[in-house]
């Protein structure tokens, strides 16, 4: 992990498209911006938790769904 230390108006580039930008400090706080393409996801590591645990529910959900239909086929069952 890089730590660097950065003042309220300095930035830090990743790449040649991303900016970070320190907007604001206060004792508790530190406010950034982010500038980054559309294509580039940013989200608050909070949200992406979610989005992945959504994410693989809604896959195991398809998954068995699938396995259903499948194992219907198989058996010959599926009526017509």
């Amino acid at each position: 992990m890089l730590i660097l230390t950065r003042k309220a108006g300095e930035s830090i580039r990743i790449g040649d498209d991303i900016v970070i930008k320190i907007v604001d400090t206060d004792s508790r706080h530190v406010k950034i911006g982010i500038e980054a393409p559309r294509s580039v996801a940013v989200n608050r590591q909070e949200i992406f938790e979610k989005i992945q645990k959504e994410n693989r529910a809604a896959s195991s959900s398809q998954d068995e769904s699938l396995r259903g239909i499948a194992d219907l086929l198989r058996s010959g069952n599926l009526k017509k």
